[in-house]
């Protein structure tokens, strides 16, 4: 098991830079053999399976290639769902927004007056500084104690607040706003904040505020370590080049930063009902999508908004999020004002090597196809 958690923390601790590069693709009716030889080299690289999914004006396209389960070689089916990781960051910074609308908090709200004392300065953080990653809140899923209870048992389980816990040992990497460090403290808080406001679990929340309007069937936020229903199982692969199936892993280490469980065809409906219009107004989305200097240290140069991912492409701007979650990589983009969206989902972690470039080959071979 420390060889499988030596893993782990390889994978955990990083956020996924390859929106930064990525572009969005156009469907078509009929497969793109290039599409498809792409996701085929992806599999033969060393990713066990891989979903593709692009979308243009109305017309999608579906890819999978490889297996669900690499022991019992169970086809990957492009329904099959997986663990979004840090995509959930972008669900629960809209739940924040539709928040603020209603004037229940404001996105200027010390984290101190939601949860006192929670976190340390939490007088001088803002929600709006959580949003965007410039707390300057200590990632605490870079603190071996994280990921030390999976030692002996996958199915251990945070509660959040000792999440909180872990990174608050830890002192502020800078003065909320002076800088930018990706961080998935930020977001637990939030989900923190989101129930200190509503009095309902974050979980119920999301459904009644995004699944249910957007018609997201296929979509829970989990806090069980194993995924309902017919999904991807997900490996990490340790130093020795050894696959190991980490699916059972307990999602409670990341909760609001990446618990959600979705499938490609979802993913795409969020991000069309979210840049849209139909789960926020104009003027909440062009303050999602705001970028300032500060945060524009994402990696890429991107830039980061409140809980989006801005990546400027070949083919114009897009607007998303990235993942990573023990044994999961997933990417969702979102151009042309909703029209177009491009969805990857691989079933592994540590994509590195001549895997790594096999993925960012698929990304390319998705990119600008319509133009």
């Amino acid at each position: 098991m420390r060889t499988l958690l030596g893993a782990l923390g390889l994978v955990l601790s990083a956020f996924a830079v390859a929106a930064a590069a990525a572009t969005p693709a156009v469907a078509r009716e009929t497969p793109a053999p290039p599409l498809e030889r792409a996701v085929d080299d992806l599999v033969a690289a060393g990713a066990p399976g891989a979903v593709l999914l692009v979308r243009h004006e109305g017309r999608t396209l579906r890819i999978a290639r490889g297996d669900a389960d690499a022991a019992k070689r169970t086809p990957l089916r492009a329904g099959d769902r997986f663990r979004a990781g840090s995509v959930t960051k972008a669900f629960v910074a809209t739940v924040v927004l539709q928040l603020a609308r209603e004037g229940r908090l404001d996105l200027r709200d010390p984290v101190e007056r939601w949860l006192p004392g929670a976190v340390p300065g939490g007088a001088d953080v803002t929600l709006r500084h959580l949003l965007n990653h410039t707390s300057g809140l200590f990632n605490y899923s870079e603190d071996p104690r994280t990921f030390a209870p999976y030692e002996a048992d996958l199915g251990y389980r945070w509660d959040p607040r000792g999440l909180v816990g872990i990174a608050s040992d830890h002192p502020a990497l800078f003065a909320p706003g002076a800088d930018w460090s990706y961080s998935n403290t930020n977001f637990v808080v939030l989900g923190l904040v989101v129930e200190a406001v509503t009095g309902r679990p974050l979980a119920t929340e999301l459904r009644e505020r995004i699944f249910r309007p957007a018609g997201l069937r296929h979509t829970t936020f989990d806090d069980r370590p194993r995924i309902a229903g017919r999904h991807a199982r997900g490996y990490v692969v340790d130093a020795a080049g050894r696959r190991q199936d980490v699916t059972d892993l307990s999602p409670s280490w990341a909760w609001a930063a990446g618990a959600l469980v979705s499938t490609a065809d979802d993913l795409a409906r969020f991000s069309r009902a979210l840049l849209g219009g139909l789960l926020l107004p104009r003027g909440q989305l062009a303050e999602m999508k705001t970028i300032d200097p500060v945060t524009r240290k994402a990696p890429g140069g991107a830039g980061y908004g409140l809980g989006l991912l801005a990546a400027p492409t070949l083919c114009g701007q897009a607007w998303g999020h990235d993942g990573q979650y023990a044994g999961y990589t997933s990417l969702l983009l979102n151009r042309r004002a909703a029209r177009e969206q491009m969805v990857l989902l691989v079933n592994r972690t540590g994509l590195t090597g001549e895997t790594g470039r096999a993925y960012g080959r698929v990304v390319e071979a998705a990119a600008c196809a319509g133009g």
